[in-house]
């Protein structure tokens, strides 16, 4: 127990220390949400890795999709790293750092009312995130309320008055500098610490191989033998939904997407890909492949009443043996990465909600100082509020981490991807076509929250739902776009006039004529 307060405590040290130093290095807007726009390709790419990955990936999805894939869950980590990182750096990178510095747009909201020539737009989709990060907040404190159960048998609210309280303190403080520095070091913890215990897992299994066989002789009369080592898993239909909504939904969140605002440089592009897919493929493929191995602790991981596996408990159940160092590494890996991506979430929020909706509509005229003084306030607002809700989520029993998050994916990346993606490319894009896809993919997501078993069965879960939202708004928008009115062609013009700015490179970049 000494050996886990101790690791703790150190960690919350480094942490608050890093708040309080840049605390006077965000003195405006621009510096306290975008750190200036000089991030530098490591914090950035570590920023966005850990951003990506909490303990909603580590307990919650690598319990839920390993039980259920098996050994294939991996490929969803794959997609991660090479659909939700790699590709979304070069494809978003560039063109996001480039528009939103022209339209001097600070959020995605603010991006969306300025690109398509309507503030309501703006108001619009700033409700819309603020609505739907928090189940994603809550599924945040779920994952770590068992493993702080499993580790210091301590209360669920005790744990989440110390993430609120940390979280406000280095955020408020800081703002996004010690955010992305903290998101440095917080993610160099976490992949030290997925690296020891998939090693300790294989090496109390065996070792690799008698894992793995292990795992292809479990019996399930739902599947066919071996089904768990299989290329596919048991059911590949799933799997490629699962794989679309966390891969290709890190497109379209806001708080995803913001890591972009602040390149600094072209060479930030190559490096920060590069980095956060590796960064992804070790933590993202590290985690499934941990949870694939839940199914050998069958016999004493938690189940319901009625015999069901509790998904979010079977990590919490395969780290229990672990000795009390590696229990306190673990613990301070799943902090880590929960604080880091809270953070994120509640910058995304109170920026977007001071930015977007009280500035210039609820509050006509705010000073750069207010600004700076609304988002702080937000930040604490929202960590309050998200709180609350995860304490009556937590009593009520919703403990699902995955449909939490799927439900909160769903309706963010599948309102904000298709539009974000089509405003950066695509000058045919109007305004009725991103109205069009707000309304669609957020009214699905709270429609399948209250008339779930209304759906076909396919889409009964948010998570089939989530990716079906995704992949629905990509035809949306050209297709209403096509039947309605173009946007005015200088608005569009002086949006896309940033791209024809002159460069000089060097012949190793592009050949001179």
């Amino acid at each position: 127990m000494i050996t886990k307060i101790l690791l703790l405590l150190i960690f919350f040290a480094i942490t608050i220390f890093i708040g309080l130093y840049f605390r006077k290095k965000a003195p405006n807007v621009n510096d306290f949400v975008l750190g200036g726009r000089s991030v530098g390709p490591w914090l950035s790419a570590f920023s966005y890795g850990t951003t990506y990955f909490s303990a909603v990936v580590f307990v919650g999805f690598a319990g839920q999709f390993g039980w259920r894939f098996g050994t294939a869950a991996v490929w969803i980590g794959l997609g991660n790293a090479f659909i939700g990182s790699l590709m979304a750096w070069f494809i978003l990178g560039r063109r996001t750092r480039v528009m939103t510095n022209h339209l001097k747009s600070a959020t995605m909201p603010e991006f969306f009312g300025i690109r398509y020539n309507q503030p309501a737009l703006k108001i619009g989709a700033s409700i819309i995130a603020f609505i739907f990060l928090i189940p994603y907040t809550a599924s945040l404190y779920n994952g770590l309320s068992r493993l702080f159960a499993m580790a210091f048998g301590v209360p669920f609210e005790y744990c989440i008055i110390a993430m609120g309280i940390l979280t406000a303190v280095f955020v408020v403080a800081g703002g996004y500098l010690a955010t992305a520095v903290n998101d440095f070091i917080q993610g160099t913890i976490i992949l030290i610490g997925i690296t020891a215990v998939i090693a300790v897992v294989l090496r109390d299994n065996g070792g690799f191989t008698a894992a793995i066989d292990s795992l292809a002789r479990i019996e399930d009369v739902s599947v066919a033998p071996g089904a768990y080592t299989s290329f596919f898993g048991p059911d590949p239909v799933t799997l490629l939904g699962v794989i679309i909504l966390t891969s290709l939904g890190a497109w379209g969140l806001p708080q995803m997407v913001a890591r972009f605002y602040s390149i600094k440089s072209e060479k930030m592009i190559t490096k920060g890909a590069i980095v956060s897919t590796i960064f992804a493929i070790v933590i993202a493929g590290g985690c499934y492949f941990l949870g694939s191995f839940g199914r050998l602790y069958s016999s004493v991981v938690e189940r319901t009443e009625s015999g069901a596996v509790v998904f979010d408990a079977i990590i919490p159940t395969i780290l229990s043996g672990f000795s009390e160092a590696m229990i306190g590494l673990v613990i301070v890996l799943v902090f880590a990465a929960s604080i880091s991506t809270l953070s994120s979430l509640v910058m995304a929020s109170s920026s977007t909600l001071t930015l977007d909706f009280l500035r210039g509509h609820v509050i006509k005229k705010m000073t750069e100082k207010s600004q700076v003084l609304f988002i702080r306030i937000l930040i604490v607002v929202f960590i309050i509020i998200s709180s609350l809700i995860a304490i009556f989520q937590y009593r009520g029993g919703i403990t699902f981490i995955a449909q939490l998050m799927g439900i909160s994916w769903g309706a963010l990346a599948g309102s904000f991807l298709a539009p974000f993606l089509y405003g950066l490319y695509w000058k045919r894009a109007s305004k009725i076509s991103v109205w069009c896809c707000f309304i669609f993919c957020t009214s699905l997501m709270i429609l399948n929250i209250f008339f779930r078993s209304s759906f076909p069965p396919i889409l009964q879960s948010p998570i089939n739902a989530g990716a079906f939202t995704m992949l629905a708004g990509l035809i949306i928008v050209p297709l209403v776009s096509l039947f309605t009115k173009a946007p005015e062609k200088s608005i569009v013009e002086n949006c896309f006039s940033c791209y024809e700015e002159e460069v000089s490179v060097k012949v190793k970049v592009a050949l001179g004529d």
